[in-house]
């Protein structure tokens, strides 16, 4: 027996290519980067030069680099935006997957994953909070609910800030219908909306600014609504107001079962900190961390 036999051969046969390459393809028709002629094209030029078909494609000047990774990205389910797709520039892991930020966030969910499974907690629902304003709750609320739907899971992200809400603006979608709205009884569950460009993850707006929000967040139909959804969606994540100023978001994060506090580098009082932490345990949070933020 030649010391070859069992060998087999690592390179794609022909057929397996040119399927993965219509497929890719296919991603950028249905895009609306290529025409159905385009492809022709770029299959031609892919044949006479023995190049792949992203490549002849950008050769081609008919894409971008940008256009090519994001079809790759989409062939993976790995969802990803472009720039100019809409959304604000804080969402570093929607546009830039390969950014440090983006590895760090990356590193959060796993440490979130194994702690939450080490707990033995099944419903995941986590409230983003810090003691004052200008701590990073948004931004880190919006990114971690970005990279657990890129994992894919139908992830959930409420904007419980009814004092100052951004994840309207962060996402660029209209905040008329909101949590506020649902607690009120004047909205339901349809207030909860996809996110375009990511098939796992949905976003429930802060809603109209209510002049009781602390009052709504205490009713029973907060504790009835979560109930209702929390079978649909593996992780529901909480923006919440400065804990300092405001009572919400401890019972936020009693609702939420577990709660990520922030701090800022030279913003964020110890002191306040501590006070935070303490008072979350107080009411059987479980902290599943302190994250240090340094902008």
């Amino acid at each position: 027996m030649s010391a070859h036999e069992n060998v087999l051969p690592i390179q794609r046969p022909p057929e397996a290519a040119a399927n993965q390459d219509s497929r890719l393809g296919s991603v950028l028709v249905d895009a609306g980067k290529l025409e159905r002629p385009d492809v022709d094209r770029i299959m031609a030029l892919q044949r006479s030069e023995g190049i792949r078909f992203g490549e002849a494609a950008v050769r081609l000047s008919l894409i971008s680099i940008e256009d090519l990774h994001h079809a790759v990205a989409k062939q993976f389910a790995f969802s990803y935006l472009l720039p100019g797709d809409g959304v604000s520039n804080e969402l570093v892991a929607a546009y830039e997957p390969e950014h440090a930020r983006t590895e760090e966030l990356r590193t959060l969910r796993t440490q979130l994953l194994v702690r939450w499974y080490n707990a033995g907690i099944r419903q995941r629902m986590l409230a983003i909070v810090s003691p004052g304003n200008g701590e990073g709750r948004s931004y880190v609320a919006a990114n971690l609910a970005v990279v657990f739907s890129q994992l894919g899971e139908r992830t959930l992200l409420i904007d419980a800030d009814l004092r100052a809400p951004r994840q309207h603006t962060i996402f660029n979608v209209q905040e008329h219908a909101g949590l506020s709205t649902v607690l009120a009884g004047r909205a339901d569950r349809s207030a909860v909306i996809p996110v375009p460009g990511f098939d796992t993850l949905h976003l429930l707006p802060a809603g109209t600014r209510p002049p009781n929000p602390q009052e709504l967040l205490l009713r029973p139909a907060f504790t009835g609504f979560l109930e209702e959804i929390a079978s649909e969606f593996g992780i529901i994540i909480f923006d919440t107001p400065p804990a300092k100023r405001y009572a919400d978001a401890q019972s936020l994060a009693l609702r939420a079962g577990s709660a990520m506090v922030l701090a800022r580098k030279n913003h964020t009082r110890l002191a306040d900190t501590g006070n935070l932490i303490r008072d979350l345990n107080e009411t059987g949070t479980s902290i599943m961390g302190t994250l240090f933020n340094a902008f």
